[in-house]
């Protein structure tokens, strides 16, 4: 069991920690406060690498000039001869995350010489590994104009610093120790609620130190030390860490403030927004996944602004009704706050923090992280309360509802019981019933399937068919225009003229080109016909679920059955139609198809299996009048049947093929149609002498609901 602290416990660890935090931060600030450098406050903006056309002159209020999203930028600047500078020199750009910073002077000559290249996409480009892009300038070089080339996918904010490179050698170090010290503190206080997270079994501390963690990531992403410790100096990865991070421990904290503070149930209008608020970090994220960088940044912005917003009010109006946690959030995030508005301040210029602009938020961060897990800590105390009133209660309840439980399994029984008397009833009465529906649903949700796919391609084809015939006048009419052009050329263009047009109608190959579309055209053309077809035999073959008796051309149907069979068929077997004239019948055309289908079906699988013996299979289908009947007899040239076979085709599930390639119901279904129509089904085999499947159908249906 985990022994619970005394509540004057936390608060001496976290005075002892936050003493360790302030302790090198105010050492750097009194090694570095009278340390000589120099802050570029003047630019001028050119539009292009050459430094030719001055755009704009812009003298700075403020620390940094801002350029706001742009891919580039191409600034100069004038150092003063009057600066005194002994030895190396360092000329440092406070922004880690360009791309591409190029340096040069102008020489006496006015010509541009480049002092070097930093950035991210040079790796270590410093001897320091400082994620800033730094320059060494000879002392005796420091007068004069400079020019900088940026390139960022990041925002451009340019904020250029000149010291010696002894002082900022010392500087760095000193930042690089602060920076260490956040970094320990913050991964330890990321383990020990790591750790709480396996021995307590409360999913509030996991979330907690996912926020720990990411908040010390994202803080060494905008300093730019991920660049080079972390992420193994990629910069496409580096860039999106910045927006990555930010939201990801966003998302943490939210969640974590939702759970710690309970808005849900405190404040639950409060806690829509701050889902809203998760929803708008992750947005901002997949959208800086996809390059938009401006509005990541300026959704990050805002997810920020409502974090303070919903933040502070919340935890404010939690805190007037007696829960004790929100006093320490409130504590916690009032440090956060300062860094941030510190910060804030320092960027807009209305403080001036030089080599600690960042520090703020490092500090802030730490004492808030120290602060909540101090929280959290006395949470355990309040949990272990919960939690044995809650056992108390649970273990009330569970005597309850024994007894109702025992009751209940008595009346549950009995209904089980009849209960399933009677499904075994349905279920028999059901598989009575499944049989003769399952055929029927599937052809007519085919039907319906079909006529939607061959309306929904009518509409375009027809647009394509239309539209050829006009293309090939079109094409005609330019072509005769082009001609025209030529024989005119031939006439009045002189020498160099003609031969430059004849160069030109070799190098396109202008004949080929003419043959060409022509062949363009006539295939599309033929391709929309033969799309008409399909579609016409598709609208054909969809009205299997038709339940009213309609006059029929028997010749439509056939050849819409033989256009959907085509590509069964691979080109191998030949089909031949004795077509007599016979007269519209009245039938259920769907039905009717599906006989056709089918026959034709088994005899194109008959003659394939049997390719290697038959050479030249064929299909042949006739059709004749005899009397007040129709006659179709559709017939192959393959291996035929044996009479035990022939006996027992038309017996349902009766099957020659392999299992899983038939179900034995198809000739089933075809005598069933034919009998419906008060038909009749021959079968005229031999064995080695093909097949001959004999339809005769009346011509009129004298059913009473299709009386004429």
């Amino acid at each position: 069991m985990i022994r619970t602290q005394n509540s004057k416990q936390p608060l001496v660890i976290g005075l002892v920690v936050i003493i360790f935090i302030l302790a090198p931060v105010i050492a750097f600030l009194k090694a570095t406060g009278n340390i000589d450098s120099y802050e570029v406050n003047k630019f001028i903006i050119y539009d292009d690498e050459r430094f030719e056309d001055a755009v704009d002159e812009i003298e700075l209020s403020s620390t940094s000039l801002n350029l706001g999203h742009q891919k580039t930028a191409y600034l100069g600047f004038s150092i003063s001869e009057e600066l005194s500078f002994n030895g190396e020199l360092a000329l440092e750009l406070r922004n880690p995350t360009f791309r591409e910073v190029v340096l040069y002077k102008k020489q006496a000559s006015g010509d541009l010489k480049q002092i070097g290249k930093s950035g991210t996409n040079f790796g270590r480009s410093n001897p320091f590994s400082s994620p800033n892009p730094i320059f060494k300038i000879e002392g005796n070089e420091i007068s004069g104009n400079f020019f900088i080339s940026v390139k960022s996918n990041e925002p451009i904010t340019v904020e250029i610093v000149l010291s010696s490179y002894d002082t900022f050698h010392f500087v760095y170090s000193q930042k690089t120790l602060i920076v260490s010290v956040y970094m320990g503190i913050m991964f330890a206080l990321f383990l020990y609620n790591f750790i709480l997270f396996f021995l307590i079994r409360d999913k509030i501390y996991f979330i907690y130190s996912l926020y720990i963690l990411f908040i010390a990531l994202a803080q060494t992403s905008l300093l730019g030390y991920s660049y080079y410790y972390i992420l193994n100096l990629n910069p496409r990865i580096y860039e999106l860490s910045i927006i990555g991070f930010s939201s990801i421990s966003g998302v943490a904290g939210i969640t974590f403030m939702r759970k710690f503070l309970k808005t849900r149930d405190f404040t639950p209008l409060l806690d829509k927004f701050l889902v809203l608020n998760i929803i708008v970090y992750g947005i901002a994220f997949l959208v800086r996944l996809i390059d938009n960088v401006k509005i990541s940044y300026m959704l990050t912005d805002i997810s920020g602004l409502m974090v303070i917003v919903l933040f502070a009010f919340t935890a404010s109006i939690i805190a007037r009704k007696g829960y004790r946690p929100a006093v320490y959030f409130i504590i916690g995030w009032f440090f956060f706050f300062i860094g941030l508005l510190v910060f804030i301040l320092h960027t807009n210029g209305v403080i001036k923090l030089n080599m600690i602009a960042n520090f703020p938020m490092l500090v802030g961060t730490a004492m808030e992280a120290i602060l909540l897990s101090l929280a959290l800590a006395d949470k355990i105390n309040i949990l272990k309360k919960e939690k044995e009133d809650e056992q108390a209660e649970k273990l009330r309840i569970l005597k309850e509802n024994e007894s109702l439980i025992l009751e209940q399994n008595e009346i549950l029984e009995a209904k089980v019981k009849t209960r399933t008397e009677e499904l075994e009833e349905t279920l028999h009465n059901l598989q009575n019933t499944q049989t003769q529906l399952v055929n029927q649903e599937k052809m007519a949700s085919l039907g319906q399937l079909t006529a939607g796919i061959a309306h929904e391609i009518n509409n375009p084809i027809n647009f394509v068919s239309s539209n050829i015939s006009p293309l090939k006048r079109d094409i005609k009419d330019l072509l005769e225009i082009v001609q025209s052009y030529k024989d005119k050329g031939e006439e009045q263009f002189d020498d160099k003229t003609k031969k430059e047009l004849k160069d030109l109608e070799d190098d396109i190959e202008l004949d080929y080109v003419l043959d060409e579309i022509d062949q363009l055209l006539k295939g599309m053309e033929d391709g929309a016909k033969r799309t008409v077809e399909i579609v016409k035999g598709l609208r054909l073959f969809s009205r299997v679920d038709e339940q009213d008796v309609k006059k029929v051309d028997i010749h439509d149907g056939i050849n819409s059955t033989l256009v959907l069979l085509n590509s069964s068929m691979s080109g191998r077997i030949k089909v031949n139609k004795e077509y007599n004239e016979i007269p519209m019948i009245e039938c259920l055309a769907g039905k009717i198809n599906q006989v056709f289908m089918n026959i034709i079906t088994n005899a194109i699988h008959a003659l394939q299996d049997h390719l290697d013996t038959n050479p030249n299979p064929e299909i042949t289908i006739r059709t004749k009048q005899i009397d007040d009947h129709i006659q179709i007899e559709i017939a192959d040239n393959g291996p035929g049947m044996p009479e035990s076979v022939k006996q027992r085709i038309f017996e349902p599930f009766f099957t020659t093929k392999a299992v899983g390639k038939g179900t034995g119901l198809g000739l089933s279904i075809v005598y069933t149609i034919i009998e419906n129509h008060k038909g009749t089904l021959e079968v005229e085999t031999k064995e080695g002498q093909g097949t001959n499947f004999i339809i005769t159908l009346p011509i009129y249906q004298n059913t009473p609901q299709n009386e004429q």
